[in-house]
């Protein structure tokens, strides 16, 4: 349900109505507009307390929300959000954001020269894995804290902001006092310890569809964070598990343009994990552009042959170049520039 607040609600009214929400023993959380304030109520008799509510003062009306997913759904929060990664904006019309760099921080050579080359293409962002979850504990897991460091050196020396991978709600206050966005990746999309703890710090949070999850399950996972009080949550399609077998993963292109439609939240696309071939990226990058995607997620090694990681997906410098070169005029066809580098 959604108190929504007249325009000239004025801060005690707003104040009371949270608190009179509270006495009743139910979660509110304010949504702050630009026009007026609305205010989120959430518990399992929310709905038999509306008329209780109408009747307060500076209260416009109630909204009563149908979809399961509440604080994502564009019935609470109609306009686009537009979520900052550092000096990124994402979402709402502004320019496509790139987050480039390598599945997993391997070195540090390996890591300055990939946010070197990234940025030098035209990236906005650098991705990078300290912390790597495996599908087999044999294969490399990531250097944990010291990759951390290292990509933190990467940002120093390129001013890219840093999207990294947290794993366990044990480690979100050291991630997020290196990275300026926390990523969840697929496997722990309904990991609700960690999407509780990532609500409860204040960094941006790049959720990711899980393997074989639904839109709505998706939804519902950042409602996790969302209702925690971390507004800025942005939403990662990866491709989902099928019976194909020729691609790691099947691209799900209309997750984008759908998800636009249910959120008012960013839509970030993954053609690397999305596709697993190196050579499906570009194409399904530019087909995700043209479906509506605020941004993309991008995997680029120096030598992905020799990757401890994904190499078979990641892009080659040069071939990060070529993609950079042909974004403009994609974006361009649906009336989106592409981001600057800083």
């Amino acid at each position: 349900m959604l108190v929504v607040m007249k325009r000239d609600a004025t801060k005690a009214e707003i104040d009371g109505v949270v608190q009179r929400i509270a006495d009743l023993g139910l979660s509110a959380i304010p949504l702050p507009g630009a026009e007026r304030t609305a205010i989120g109520t959430f518990g399992v008799a929310a709905r038999e307390y509306a008329d209780q509510l109408e009747s307060l003062p500076g209260v416009a009306e109630i909204v009563l929300v149908s979809r399961p997913f509440k604080l994502s759904s564009r019935e609470v929060h109609p306009e686009d959000s537009i979520v900052r990664i550092a000096d990124v904006a994402i979402g709402n019309g502004q320019p496509l954001a790139v987050i480039a760099g390598p599945c997993s921080v391997e070195s540090r050579e390996q890591t300055i020269a990939t946010a070197q080359a990234v940025r030098a293409a035209g990236a906005s962002l650098l991705r990078g894995g300290a912390y790597k979850p495996s599908t087999s504990p044999y294969h490399f897991r990531g250097l944990g804290a010291s990759g951390l460091e290292l990509l933190s050196e990467a940002r120093a020396v390129t001013g890219l902001g840093v999207v990294t991978e947290v794993l366990t709600p044990a480690d979100v206050e050291l991630v997020s006092s290196r990275a300026d966005c926390l990523q969840i990746g697929a496997r722990n999309m309904q990991n609700f310890a960690l999407l509780d703890a990532c609500g409860e710090q204040p960094k941006p949070v790049l959720l990711k569809r899980g393997m074989s999850a639904t839109v709505e399950e998706l939804l519902l996972s950042a409602e996790y964070i969302l209702a925690k009080g971390n507004q800025n949550v942005i939403l990662c399609e990866r491709g989902i598990r099928t019976f194909e077998r020729y691609t790691r993963n099947t691209f799900d292109i209309n997750a984008i343009p759908l998800l636009k439609k249910l959120s008012h939240l960013p839509v970030v696309a993954d053609p690397s994990h999305g596709t697993g071939k190196w050579y499906l990226v570009a194409p399904v990058a530019l087909a995700a552009v043209a479906a509506g995607a605020d941004g993309l997620l991008i995997e680029v090694h120096p030598s992905p042959d020799h990757a401890l990681k994904d190499g078979f997906q990641s892009l080659t410098f040069g071939n990060f170049e070529a993609l950079m070169r042909m974004l403009p005029a994609v974006a361009a066809a649906v009336g989106r520039p592409v981001a600057a580098t800083v």
